[in-house]
């Protein structure tokens, strides 16, 4: 496979943030594997003048999200902390639509399509506009905001590839990752690698 600007494909990179890599408040083990290729990732897609777009978990300190509001997970991602940067080594193109998502304190905010960018916009709208009809997904994590994301791009018409090199999973229970590729291949989505682009 290779891509073109016919293919009207575009590349969403999913929290890769500080918090969710190795040495963060919710890391996902071995999180930072991913960063080499989704680095080659966003390569391919800019050389080939295709779209890259990024989210990001960017919570408020007190939301129901968090365990000690009644959520199951840790303070993480912070808006404004150095938790919720995007990991230096992650190289995201100039100028880079990105989209923040869980800021509402009522929810979780997994999907990327709950996120908004700077001016307003939602992810359905943005790709509406972009002509995308192919979403590639990668970054953290696999059973979660990976999962979610994929699930509501399927079921919004879209032709989903996940580059399983470049996500990685909480595994709050054992296979998680692996059920969620499952579930998602069945539902209609690619499993493909950075490799094969």
């Amino acid at each position: 496979m290779s891509l073109t600007m016919d293919e009207k494909a575009a590349l969403l990179i999913v929290d890769v943030q500080n918090d969710f890599c190795p040495g963060g408040a919710l890391q996902v083990p071995h999180g930072d594997r991913v960063l080499g290729p989704i680095n080659l990732a966003v390569e391919r897609f800019v050389a080939a003048g295709l779209p890259v777009l990024a989210s990001r978990d960017w919570h408020p300190p007190v939301t129901r999200h968090f365990k000690n509001y009644g959520g199951i997970w840790p303070v993480h991602c912070v808006q404004g902390s150095e938790g919720a940067a995007f990991h230096s080594e992650l190289r995201l193109p100039e100028g880079i639509l990105v989209l923040s998502k869980g800021f509402n304190p009522d929810t979780d905010g997994y999907s990327a399509y709950e996120g908004v960018s700077e001016d307003g916009r939602n992810l359905r709208s943005i790709l509406e506009n972009l002509g995308i009809v192919h979403l590639y997904l990668a970054g953290l994590a696999t059973d979660y905001c990976i999962l979610f994301t994929a699930r509501e791009a399927l079921q919004n018409g879209l032709f989903v590839t996940i580059l399983s090199d470049a996500v990685a999973g909480v595994d709050l229970t054992p296979r998680a990752s692996g059920l969620a590729l499952q579930e998602l291949h069945r539902a209609g989505a690619r499993i493909s690698t950075v490799a094969e682009l």
